[in-house]
């Protein structure tokens, strides 16, 4: 593919605070660790070897073995999970959703994207290693915002009506969309598609998406962690009964959201006084103070002695919601840097202070690299319509009359035909006169016919002009659909197999990995290379 690199304002579709994460995180010290750069990775390497003990290493490599007991051709992640008993190994990660069949395009690109710049950490310094890291959301609960998948022009639905935390949904349903994913692509059988299918099985949604994820980057290292485990949940423990005994998080927030707010800064979430959900299979409910006592909806009235001792006996009972989360992995990863979209990066300049008050190392925030893939057709149409690449950023109403002002003028001025036409009624009527002044109303008819001839070749090629006009309309039109999707990124609507029509997707993972790079700033446009 060819590349092409664009300031994301030239995209139009990101806002200052966006902007300002990208490109001023100096301008936002005071509600991180330190700005995002190479060069910084020294300074927090010593900050997170100073926070991170044995103790928390050695839970983490038992954890991680334990949920990658049943995950087939293992042999490469168990090597790097052994790597991090290693007091000289560190993470790098990057989170998401548990999409349906990968969700949107950024879902590949964020872990892509962890891969390189454990990659890059790994070339400079030659005396540590780092692994990189993808954080399933197990415990959400919010199944609605992923049980779709745009696939081409189809939206595939998993329809289900289990409730809780979605890692803990079983898979009744999903066969249905599976089923459907291979129809689209019945007609290449011994496509590669079929068996990332089949990977895409387990007892349960993060057994499958483990699976699936694990097969998808078989040939990279990747290490894929389930924070919904009880030996990784009792390393947070101690914190989460901070947090029920006192809501520690929700005053620190807060006096962040404030500073923030006085500097124009945006306020992306809100703490609640306990920020910690319980979890079973099937529920997830808010911890809330009640009087003397705490309240869980669905489980009841709980005295304080009762919870911490759950607490105690059950961590795996206990999820941090929005706030802790960050906290919790940071907590239980020897993490360097979070990769993630503009939007959740934002929130954390809200957590500092939460970070500061638990006494745990803030990593440094990357907004993910940003693009745009261009199919040869599309690129056709772009070459025909438009004047430079970086016209499909602009909004549809611009392009087309900037089209029409560029191809309508000379076409449709008939002032040389109308002068011809005069002279032609003048030179008519004096020969007609000339031989029988009589004649003047036959002169007079055959003029009104004459301009009647000339008018309607006008009207033709007036109509055709509209038409020609018509179907670059229409190829704006498909372009910006293609490309900007209902007015939205991208890579924020359609699938990662939607560029992959013939299902073959390893030769597209490898030139995504390729265009990815963790330096960069700016917006990434692929263009397809015309196959031959």
């Amino acid at each position: 593919m060819q590349k092409f690199n664009f300031h994301r304002n030239d995209v139009q579709l990101f806002g200052q605070n966006h902007l300002d994460l990208v490109y001023n995180q100096l301008e936002l010290s005071a509600f991180i660790q330190q700005p995002f750069s190479l060069d910084a990775f020294g300074s927090q390497i010593e900050q997170k070897a100073q926070n991170y003990t044995t103790a928390k290493r050695t839970a983490l490599v038992k954890a991680l073995k334990k949920q990658y007991n049943q995950v087939q051709n293992n042999e490469n992640p168990l090597r790097l999970i052994e790597s991090l008993n290693d007091e000289n190994t560190f993470t790098v990660t990057t989170g998401h959703q548990l999409s349906l069949f990968t969700g949107p395009l950024y879902f590949v690109i964020k872990i892509i994207q962890a891969i390189k710049q454990a990659e890059v950490l790994n070339a400079k310094f030659s005396d540590k290693r780092f692994v990189p890291v993808y954080w399933m959301a197990t415990e959400d609960h919010d199944f609605e915002e992923i049980q779709k998948v745009n696939l081409f022009s189809d939206e595939l639905t998993w329809e289900s009506i289990q409730k809780g935390p979605v890692g803990r949904f079983d898979l009744d349903g999903l066969d249905e969309v599976k089923k459907r994913i291979s129809e689209l692509y019945q007609n290449h059988p011994d496509s590669e598609i079929h068996n990332v299918v089949k990977a895409y099985d387990g007892n349960n949604f993060t057994e499958a998406t483990r699976n699936l994820v694990h097969f998808l980057f078989a040939d990279y290292d990747l290490v894929i962690i389930d924070g919904d485990d009880p030996i990784l949940k009792k390393e947070f423990a101690a914190i989460m009964q901070r947090e029920l005994e006192t809501g520690f998080s929700f005053e620190a927030v807060n006096s962040t959201n404030e500073a923030l707010e006085s500097i124009g800064g945006k306020v992306q979430i809100h703490a609640r006084e306990i920020n910690l959900f319980y979890i079973e299979k099937g529920l997830r409910s808010r911890i809330e103070h009640k009087e003397d006592d705490y309240f869980i909806d669905g489980k009841g009235h709980f005295k304080k002695d009762t919870l911490l001792r759950l607490l105690e006996t059950n961590p795996e009972c206990f999820s941090p919601n929005v706030v802790l989360r960050p906290v919790y992995q940071e907590t239980i990863l020897p993490n360097l840097a979070y990769i993630s979209g503009g939007g959740e990066i934002a929130y954390w300049l809200q957590l500092k202070g939460v970070f500061d008050a638990a006494k745990i190392v803030y990593p440094m925030i990357v907004v993910r690299n940003s693009m745009l893939i261009i199919d040869t057709n599309t690129y056709k149409k772009i070459d025909n319509t438009l004047s430079k690449l970086s016209d499909v950023f602009e909004p549809i109403d611009v392009l087309k009359r900037n089209y029409v002002e560029a191809n309508a003028g000379e076409e449709l001025n008939f002032d040389a035909l109308d002068n011809a036409l005069h002279q032609l009624v003048e030179l008519v009527v004096e020969q007609i006169t000339q031989v029988d002044p009589a004649m003047d109303k036959f002169a007079a008819a055959e003029i009104v016919r004459l301009n009647k001839q000339i008018e309607s070749i006008k009207d033709k090629l007036v109509k055709r002009s509209k038409g020609k006009h018509d179907a670059a309309m229409k190829q704006i039109e498909q372009i910006k659909e293609r490309l900007f999707p209902n007015g939205n990124l991208q890579e924020r609507t359609s699938n990662f197999f939607s560029f992959c029509p013939d299902g073959m997707y390893s030769g597209l993972l490898k030139e995504l990995f390729d265009a990815i790079e963790p330096s960069e700033k700016d917006f990434i446009v692929l263009i397809e290379n015309e196959k031959t």
